[in-house]
């Protein structure tokens, strides 16, 4: 029997809470500047309880919480956190630094407290990229061996990348890295444009179409790949059921050294098809309580130390406009994958300051587009 489907209007899968912006990396493309303590506003023990006893109220099966940061082991509180979670049956998982305070006791506290997933940021298949990305020498060595330690712990490993221009012909090696580590899940971020140095480094709209095209080969050597501001890639799985990419010069480069290091994949892909972006879904709770549609997003819908999660998710009047995918504009609101896809709302928001309009990274012409304009 299948489960039941979610409704995402409803309830999330995915909560994921910034617990604190304190962290010992200085990351370009973070969402805050290098913070060795935490903010003075960051939810304290108190309030921080009290939220995850508000997603008791989603009712079962539970959203996921994904405890970020920051580094989420500088949280205050943290342990007594993950306690009242296992307490209340919410399942957590820990999205933490490569810092040192990322430890064999660290683990231990985990594992008492019912974690069974984490995920760690490697940003290329060599210390060039990677650290260049993190802000820190030697944080590249240090993430690969923390990897073979929390899988050797049994942990499930999720890895997260940034794909730039830095590091885009990395990605044939960061995946046999993956593979070799035993990594499960290889879940891929596409930049937004956040006013930084990082914006340079953006792929354009047809690396994009090559790169995540790319990935979905990729997967067919047994990885299961996600995307996060990157919902086009559900249109991409399900184009490539129907033909072949026949792709850019990126694409064919990618696939070639792919082969070259691994031979020739299966021909099942496990890419991730879950019909959730920012807002249907997915919802972020920052370190001071504000709720946004996504990390990426920063539209203000209600704070968790005045209102419930719940009734900010449910009853929002943006979050049930982005919701639907009949209130997206230009190519987003007039294409047939509106509704599984419906592009990237936080690049949108970046590019034109608006959240409804169309994904600018995305290359897809509607078909209804190409009618109209067989007419004209």
């Amino acid at each position: 029997m299948n489960p039941r489907p979610i409704d995402y209007n409803s309830k999330p899968i995915l909560i994921f809470w910034e617990t604190t912006k304190a962290c010992d990396l200085a990351c370009k493309h973070c969402r805050a500047s290098a913070l060795l303590e935490a903010l003075p506003d960051e939810m304290d023990l108190e309030h921080s309880l009290s939220f995850v006893e508000q997603i008791k109220e989603f009712g079962p099966p539970y959203p996921v919480l994904i405890l970020t940061g920051g580094d989420i082991m500088k949280k205050r509180g943290v342990e007594t956190i993950l306690e009242k979670a296992k307490e209340l049956g919410i399942p957590a998982s820990m999205s933490p630094s490569a810092t040192p305070l990322l430890n064999s006791e660290a683990f231990a506290m985990m594992k008492r407290h019912g974690v069974k997933s984490m995920s760690l940021s490697l940003d290329g298949a060599s210390s060039d990229s990677h650290d260049w990305l993190r802000g820190y020498i030697g944080t590249f060595d240090k993430t690969l061996d923390l990897a073979r330690k929390i899988i050797a712990e049994g942990f499930t490993l999720q890895i997260n990348t940034t794909v730039f221009r830095r590091n885009v012909n990395e990605l044939p090696q960061l995946l046999k890295i993956l593979l070799e580590t035993r990594v499960k899940t290889w879940e891929v971020f596409s930049l937004i444009k956040t006013g930084r140095g990082i914006d340079r480094e953006d792929l354009d709209s047809e690396s994009y179409e090559d790169v995540f095209n790319y990935l979905e080969f990729a997967s067919r050597y047994g990885i299961s790949i996600r995307t996060v501001e990157a919902p086009f890639f559900r249109r991409i799985l399900i184009e490539r059921e129907k033909s072949e990419y026949r792709g850019g010069e990126l694409y064919g480069r990618l696939v070639k050294e792919t082969i070259n290091l691994l031979g020739k994949p299966g021909d099942r892909p496990k890419g991730h098809t879950s019909q959730t972006r920012d807002g249907k879904g997915i919802i972020f709770v920052a370190h001071n309580g504000d709720v946004n549609p996504s990390g990426f997003l920063p539209i203000k819908l209600g704070n968790v130390k005045e209102r419930s999660i719940v009734e900010i998710y449910r009853n929002n009047e943006v979050l049930v406009r982005l919701r639907d995918s009949r209130n997206f504009k230009g190519r987003c609101g007039m294409c047939e994958y509106s509704d599984i896809c419906g592009g990237s709302r936080s690049r949108a928001y970046s590019y034109f300051g608006d959240m409804f309009q169309e994904d600018p990274r995305c290359v897809y012409i509607p078909d209804s587009m190409k009618a109209l304009n067989s007419v004209t």
